[in-house]
């Protein structure tokens, strides 16, 4: 598939050099399979498809390669882990070679610390002449497991690996389950096109994390996500919660004055129906490029980055601060007085 198009998208990057002031971003709002090989092979697809239509980063939904596993509390699904650097990973680092494409690629990683070799004493009686036993003992291999994103830029290298910090545990949301908090930090990547923050799914309802990650620079906040409606959940209650959801993130463009893109996925699995919805929404808070509910779609968004500044001259939110009166943000909860 790679080869198919590749000589198609080298003659529209001559037609059309990238530019430092203006990018084009593609969501793929996607259905899961079963089975993550033919997720991959379709993931692939449609990168073919976004970069062939333009797209000059290329974001994917939460936990792109596998079916939303967490609405299972079952110990089989760890098998779905991966490391950094897997042929998982690679595949998408060739991709993004090729395309000349930024590629955020939400996964399951599995993490585990390499051993080290430790001086210790063996724990037997030492045979006669003998005035202790020195042996080598490995330390224990740790694994922790994280609902990550790796981010590649255009030139195929792993810039590095966002971690979720915020872990739900809602009745078919059973994350908790499965993942360790995240223990990155909040980061930005510095991409041939902008710069980046990538925020995952239940990180979205939390205005701070796009705070700390407008702050460090970024331009673009991608929110690559997985939600939906259980069975149960009463029809008047959808159209409030897809709302919600979506003014939250409109709300961090506007406070922080960036470029918010929400990848969502679609299609029922099992008792979820995920309600796609991806958007992106422009620093005054507009949503200037949406797909709907029930059917796949790339959406794809021109963003002038220019935007960012001229948005914060009008509304000047970070200039009138008060960081000096901050400082008890950081409290669970602040004690009247």
């Amino acid at each position: 598939m790679v080869k198919r198009f590749k000589s198609k998208i080298k003659k529209r990057q001559k037609k059309t050099p990238p530019s430092s002031s203006v990018t084009s971003i593609g969501l793929l709002q996607l259905k899961t399979k079963s089975s993550p090989h033919a997720n991959l092979a379709h993931i692939e697809q449609k990168i073919d498809e976004a970069a062939l239509r333009g797209a000059k980063i290329i974001c994917l939904q939460e936990l792109c390669h596998t079916i939303y596993f967490p609405q299972y509390q079952k110990s089989r699904y760890f098998d779905f882990a991966v490391h950094t650097q897997s042929l998982f990973i690679r595949q998408f680092q060739y991709l993004a070679r090729e395309y000349a494409v930024v590629l955020i690629v939400p996964f399951f990683e599995k993490k585990t610390d390499v051993a080290r070799s430790v001086r210790g004493h063996a724990k037997r009686i030492p045979m006669p002449g003998e005035t202790g036993v020195a042996m080598t003992l490995k330390s224990p291999r740790r694994t922790g497991y994280y609902n990550s994103v790796a981010v590649i830029d255009a030139d195929g290298q792993l810039l590095g690996i966002y971690r979720k910090m915020h872990i739900p545990d809602d009745p078919y949301f059973y994350e908790k389950f499965y993942f360790t908090p995240g223990n990155l930090g909040f980061k930005v990547f510095q991409t041939r096109y902008a710069n980046i923050g990538v925020l995952i799914c239940w990180d979205q309802w939390f205005p701070e994390a796009a705070r700390l990650a407008s702050l460090q620079g970024a331009d673009i906040l991608f929110y690559p996500t997985a939600i939906g409606w259980h069975q149960k959940t009463k029809t008047k209650d959808k159209s409030a919660e897809l709302n919600a959801w979506q003014t939250i993130q409109r709300s961090h463009a506007i406070a922080n004055g960036v470029f918010v893109a929400a990848v969502n996925r679609v299609g029922r699995e099992d008792q979820l129906t995920f309600w796609g919805s991806s958007f992106v929404a422009d620093p005054f808070g507009e949503v200037i490029q949406s797909a709907g509910r029930h059917r796949e779609e790339i959406v794809l968004a021109t963003c002038p980055l220019s935007l960012i500044r001229e948005t914060r001259k009008n509304w000047p939110f970070w200039r009138d601060r008060r960081v000096d009166a901050y400082q008890k943000l950081n409290l669970r909860l602040i004690k009247s007085t």
